[in-house]
């Protein structure tokens, strides 16, 4: 997604707030390395949640999986370059050697194979899946989100992290008495 991501991640030894804490500093120096900014990239802390069992996951798993076709990015959750969903599928995914598919797939069926249509089949039912007991700030959706930026500042949003200090103030300044568009009616997160 544009504005946040989504991680379904297994609790080992390590916390899981030092976890994030580590992907957060490396790809913010990854990011302002590659772009020559400096700063903070991520506005709130991350938020959390405990899977107490299995129908849980798999709400999970298929709220993650849907959550670009909700916000109307694409029409369909395979479709996303950087989602896991073709690596449950049996396809490659991006990035190679981050997910165990077997962990999910073993829930519908102890033959990895036999697993995948279901799983297929659950991703495309409709729902009113529901994660992090969403807050709804908002009504726009994420395009309308990034029109309301534009019109507001004068840039695109993905323009203005790149901008002066100075001038990116200005921009933020003309937008924030129109804030919170962090939620939108069609995004799932």
């Amino acid at each position: 997604m544009g504005n946040h991501a989504h991680l379904l991640i297994e609790e080992g030894n390590e916390d899981i707030s030092i976890t994030i804490k580590r992907i957060n500093i490396s790809y913010a120096w990854f990011y302002n390395w590659k772009y020559n900014t400096i700063g903070h990239l991520f506005q709130d802390r991350y938020r959390s949640e405990n899977i107490e069992d299995n129908q849980y996951i798999m709400t999970v798993i298929r709220y993650i999986h849907q959550n670009p076709v909700k916000a109307g990015i694409l029409k369909k959750a395979g479709e996303w370059k950087w989602s896991s969903y073709q690596g449950y599928c049996g396809n490659p995914c991006y990035p190679q050697g981050l997910l165990d598919p077997e962990f999910i797939l073993r829930m519908i069926s102890d033959n990895k194979e036999k697993a995948i249509k279901p799983f297929i089949e659950y991703h495309e039912q409709a729902n009113e899946d529901k994660c992090l007991d969403e807050i709804t700030r908002n009504n726009l959706t994420d395009k309308e989100a990034r029109e309301e930026i534009k019109k507001y500042s004068g840039y695109e949003i993905t323009q203005i992290k790149g901008l002066p200090r100075e001038q990116r103030n200005k921009a933020l300044k003309r937008v924030k008495p129109y804030g919170n568009m962090s939620r939108s009616k069609d995004q799932n997160f």
